[in-house]
């Protein structure tokens, strides 16, 4: 397993240890409310066009059944650009636009945001108010985790749902 914390820019890169970037997210986790995702709704489908709806489709197929120990059941509505694992869940969304802190000209526009390169996939970080949100940089398609405040954050789900995003959501080509 290879992890890196860098900013959210791909320009400097430093290596740092697994149980580093889990810590800090255990850290944070201490202070995060536990609001669940599931109930009645599960996690809105974006809509995604073009690539990135065919890449999507193609990452819906190759999720894990298991995701850091939990199983991975159908989302409401259900839809080939969503997946989730266990109750409260952990939910994927694939075809999202473009987190707010990674466009130029946005007001929450932060090219330095923290994020962790995990097997080769680049992951913004983003404490929310119920857990977080972990969105990939760099990818033709951008896949959006997110992770209940009611479950310590591992990079285990990271670590796993990297592999099927390397295989399936082609790297963006660089200018």
């Amino acid at each position: 397993m290879s992890i890196r914390r860098r900013a959210a820019s791909p320009r400097s890169v430093s290596t740092v240890p697994a149980a580093a970037v889990g810590a800090l997210v255990a850290l944070a986790s201490l202070v995060t409310g536990g609001c669940s995702l599931t109930g009645d709704a599960g996690p809105t489908p974006p809509s995604p066009s073009g690539r990135a709806a065919k890449v999507c489709r193609a990452l819906h197929d190759a999720l894990p059944k298991r995701v850091d120990g939990r199983q991975r059941g159908e989302a409401d509505p259900v839809s080939d650009y969503t997946a989730v694992w266990g109750d409260p869940a952990i939910a994927l969304r694939c075809g999202v636009p473009e987190p707010a802190k990674l466009t130029p000209g946005n007001e929450e526009y932060n090219p330095t945001a923290d994020a962790a390169e995990v097997n080769r996939v680049s992951w913004l970080m983003e404490k929310q108010d119920d857990g977080y949100r972990f969105t990939t940089t760099d990818r033709v398609a951008y896949v959006e985790l997110t992770v209940p405040g009611d479950y310590k954050p591992e990079v285990e789900a990271l670590t796993e749902l990297s592999d099927a995003v390397k295989r399936a959501v082609p790297k963006q080509k660089k200018d």
